[in-house]
């Protein structure tokens, strides 16, 4: 187990949160990391395992083996499985915010957040689009000697990749990328690849706009006039990265093989090979932050939340890359 354990937040108290942290320390063995939660301990207390109110997450290593450790902060309302309720946003949003700050002060190794539903999150006044963007504000006054993000990675397997543009419609992206945009997530990529997860020269891939990357500016011109500029300015610098790679011929296993992450431009040309390659176990991390942040890579499941039938793959594999890019950060 990690010396310094891990805060998992517990996601909408309606949807499967409670369900896959239950099952995911029901799973877990020798060399996982240990975790506490930050949320309401009588729902943990429903899914018939072990749960052991602390005080301290300190508490957490000599608990953890017999019970799931929770700083127990009950929700304001009792939650009906599958129906969010926006009384219990300030419980969501003060979950996130406590895990937050235990790691910024050193008694988390960092942290991983079960999913959310915005809507009522929305409804409460909650000002972000996303958990990326609510953790990136409360850690904007924590000093860090780094590329700064948010960069969101998403991985599976062997692949990873960044995204430039994350929620936007499709119809706006080809303004949103630009060189600037693209040098950001490029150096955050590349920093966080090499620091915490160990790789001292990373190789990145980027995947051009258009088909066939453009095709010469014969099929569009963004890869001419933004990426390829981009990415001579970044080979400048001293990072490895190619030139714009038709999207359609880089995440095959072959092509995998010769790069580490892949900057990818807007949503579903980064998240559709990463479902494809592992639908169950994919995770998404934050990138560029003074604390690491990773969460399993899907969504609340009001469909399915209190039916015994939600899968924990994500949520383990999140936990577990967590752990590695914890004790990564620690050794150094």
């Amino acid at each position: 187990m990690t010396a310094i354990p891990l805060a998992l937040s517990l996601g909408d108290p309606a949807g499967i949160g409670p369900e896959i942290i239950a099952k995911a320390w029901q799973t877990s063995g020798q060399g996982d990391p240990a975790f506490f939660v930050v949320g309401d301990a009588g729902l943990l207390s429903e899914q018939e395992v072990r749960v052991q109110v602390i005080d301290t997450p300190d508490q957490t290593l000599d608990v953890f083996s017999a019970a799931i450790p929770v700083l127990d902060r009950p929700c304001r309302v009792r939650p009906t499985p599958g129906r969010a309720s926006p009384e219990n946003a300030d419980a969501v949003i003060g979950w996130i915010a406590e895990a937050v700050d235990l790691s910024v002060r050193g008694q988390a190794g960092g942290i991983v957040t079960c999913p959310i539903a915005k809507a009522p999150l929305y409804q409460a006044g909650f000002r972000f689009p996303g958990h990326t963007e609510f953790i990136a504000d409360l850690t904007q006054a924590v000093p860090f000697e780094s590329a700064r993000g948010p960069v969101m990675m998403l991985t599976a397997l062997d692949l990873r990749v960044s995204l430039v543009t994350i929620h936007v419609p499709l119809n706006e992206v080809a303004e949103l990328v630009t060189v600037e945009r693209v040098m950001r997530t490029a150096r955050v990529t590349h920093e966080a690849v090499r620091r915490d997860l160990g790789i001292d020269t990373p190789r990145l891939a980027l995947a051009g706009l258009n088909p066939h990357a453009g095709e010469g500016g014969a099929i569009g011109l963004e890869e001419r006039n933004i990426l390829v500029p981009a990415a001579e300015r970044l080979r400048a610098e001293g990072i490895q990265i190619t030139d714009p790679l038709p999207p359609d011929t880089m995440f095959h296993a072959e092509a995998r093989s010769r790069y580490d992450a892949a900057i990818c431009l807007y949503h579903d040309q980064g998240l559709i090979p990463v479902k494809t390659l592992d639908f169950w176990g994919g995770v998404n991390a934050t990138l560029g932050l003074p604390i690491i942040r990773t969460s399993p890579d899907h969504g609340v499941g009001f469909d399915i939340a209190g039916k015994g039938i939600a899968r924990p793959d994500s949520l383990i594999a999140a936990i577990r890359l967590a752990g590695d890019m914890s004790q990564r950060r620690a050794a150094a």
